[in-house]
């Protein structure tokens, strides 16, 4: 399913997973991960297209990640996991099935990715590309 029927639980993901640690003081934590497929995909209609990435990371309370690679998924995913707050985790339907090199220590049991680190995907000294899923490799493309 795609991340537009999330919309059908807004209410809980803004108004509760993401502000029980507020609401309670402190003293509750709001562990849970919303994952889900967002943005554009092949073959569906423009109700199901619509990416969300933006607005659940203006929410204050709550994590946002957007991999792009399968070493950024499966770091970033195990460290949402294993966190204390509430994350939104979005994947693009579009990277189904495209396949990525990843490194031995990717596919350690104890790898993981820090949050909020942005990654270097290449060093330049003339532009910087900013992006996040499936347009860091249209960035990548560009850069060439």
């Amino acid at each position: 399913m795609t991340f537009n029927f999330a919309m059908q639980a807004i209410d809980h993901i803004i108004n509760s997973s993401a502000k029980v640690r507020y609401m309670s003081g402190g003293r509750l934590n709001g562990t849970v991960v919303f994952r889900g497929i967002n943005g554009p995909a092949a073959g569906v209609g423009a109700q199901h297209s619509q990416c969300y990435a933006s607005w659940y990371a203006s929410v204050p309370g709550l994590i946002t990640l957007a991999p792009y690679d399968t070493e950024d998924a499966r770091g970033l995913l195990k460290t949402a996991i294993r966190g204390d707050n509430p994350v939104v985790f979005l994947e693009s339907e579009l990277m189904y099935g495209r396949e990525f090199e990843v490194s031995d220590e990717a596919l350690s049991k104890d790898f993981t990715l820090p949050i909020g680190k942005a990654k270097i995907m290449r060093e330049g000294d003339t532009i910087t590309f900013v992006a996040f899923s499936r347009m860091v490799g249209i960035c990548m493309e560009a850069a060439e």
